[in-house]
């Protein structure tokens, strides 16, 4: 791959952060991450134990490394010729409703044969190595709403819950379910695009929001593109290892900027939870953060009304976005793929990418609940997930057929 397609394309936010904050951008230094690590050992006094309950170390399905995974784990259910022709029956079933596509469900879109399978799929989520890729959708030979309806209509099956990903649409109040992850860095939005989903960047390891964040693949890009996951359980039990100090940073209140017209600046939570074993579910850690949140992107600088990071965390965001790397997988994200990870238990990323005239990397978004198999919803992420999650008439659901950029990810609302 060319080193042009693994840049990050996006210049710098020419406005400075608040005052006192780290020399620290979106895209990760690794010279200046060596150089802050050995800074601060250097000056010591670094916590060497990990915060009361915390475990030394995390077993199980969910502790991998993309180096060895594929030799234990084949993520990849490939769709066969009957389960195929069963996903077009429950399409054309659907069609034949003429209810919104809020009204997607498994009931709505049956796969009697299939539905097993899905299941079995949603536990593996949950409870085995936390993702897994669906393969053989026939993106071409199906209209862009009904490729849409394909999508929710399998995942119904998986997680029956559809998250909000956006409260407004066309500059309405709406429930936008379903989001476009495509290359808008065009002129006629030049100084509008604060989050890197909507170029050609690479992404830095980050989570999204809610239980399960899922990417549809209607086209892949002419080179680069991979999308990458990580375990956050490897990444821990090396934190808690050699680096006890940034798990306690990690799980320290935060100051995460809140965008979009919320009316609220900041939160502050951890980004790091954990959860105790109880007597149906084992000993667990959770990761919820978005670097953009705290370095800014684009056209979204970190607003000067926030307090600074501090180097601590600037160490910790740095070190979450290197480990990722060392201990990522390329799931080999092809054409009518559909992904599916756990947000909570493994963080993604993705490398630059180039578009050409007949292949634009384009992929459609949905975050999932699956109330049956859900881990519990650490109490400082009750708020989001509310947003997301909360009650909706499927009526309202709106799916989207073109990209545009969701509010959260704008400097502004374009008319």
């Amino acid at each position: 791959m060319s080193a042009a397609v693994l840049s990050h394309a996006t210049p710098a936010a020419l406005r400075p952060g608040p005052p006192g904050q780290p020399d620290i951008t979106y895209a990760p230094d690794f010279e200046k991450y060596q150089t802050r690590v050995a800074t601060r050992l250097s000056k010591g006094g670094l916590a060497s134990t990990l915060p009361v309950g915390f475990p030394e170390e995390l077993r199980g399905d969910l502790v991998w490394e993309g180096e060895t995974l594929p030799e234990t784990y084949d993520w990849t259910f490939v769709l066969n010729e009957e389960q195929l022709g069963e996903i077009e029956k429950a399409l054309t079933h659907f069609k034949s409703l003429n209810l919104p596509l809020g009204y997607i469900s498994a009931d709505t879109f049956p796969l009697p044969t299939l539905h097993p399978e899905l299941r079995r799929l949603s536990k593996e989520l949950h409870s085995g190595h936390g993702f897994f890729v669906i393969r053989g959708v026939e993106v071409d030979k199906h209209t862009r709403e009904e490729n849409l309806i394909i999508y929710a209509g399998i995942s119904s099956h998986i997680a029956p819950v559809r998250g909000r990903q956006d409260s407004s649409y066309e500059g309405k109040p709406a429930s936008v379910v379903l989001a476009h992850i495509k290359n808008l860095n065009t002129p006629e939005n030049e100084g509008f695009i604060g989050s890197p989903a909507y170029t050609r960047d690479k992404q830095v390891f980050h989570t999204d929001a809610g239980d399960i964040v899922s990417l549809f693949a209607l086209e892949t890009a002419e080179e680069g593109g991979a999308s990458k996951l990580a375990s956050t359980w490897r990444v821990y039990n090396e934190l808690a290892k050699t680096r006890p100090d940034l798990v306690r940073t990690l799980s320290e209140n935060w100051n995460a900027e809140i965008f979009g017209n919320t009316g609220q600046r900041f939160t502050q939570r951890p980004l790091l939870f954990y959860q105790p074993a109880t007597d149906s579910t084992p000993e667990r850690v959770a990761l919820q953060y978005a670097r953009r949140q705290f370095v800014g992107f684009g056209a979204l600088p970190r607003s000067p009304e926030i307090p600074p990071i501090t180097e601590a965390q600037a160490e910790a965001l740095d070190a979450l976005h290197f480990l990722g790397e060392r201990f990522s997988l390329s799931t080999g994200f092809e054409k009518g793929d559909i992904q599916y990870v756990n947000n909570l238990a493994v963080f993604h990323a993705r490398d630059g990418y180039r578009d050409s005239d007949t292949k634009q990397r384009h992929l459609v978004r949905l975050w999932l609940r699956d109330p049956e198999n859900a881990w519990g919803t650490p109490p400082q992420l009750a708020d989001r997930w509310a947003l997301v999650y909360g009650g909706a008439d499927p009526e309202t659901h709106v799916f989207p057929l073109e990209p545009y950029i969701r509010s959260e990810s704008g400097k502004r609302v374009k008319t």
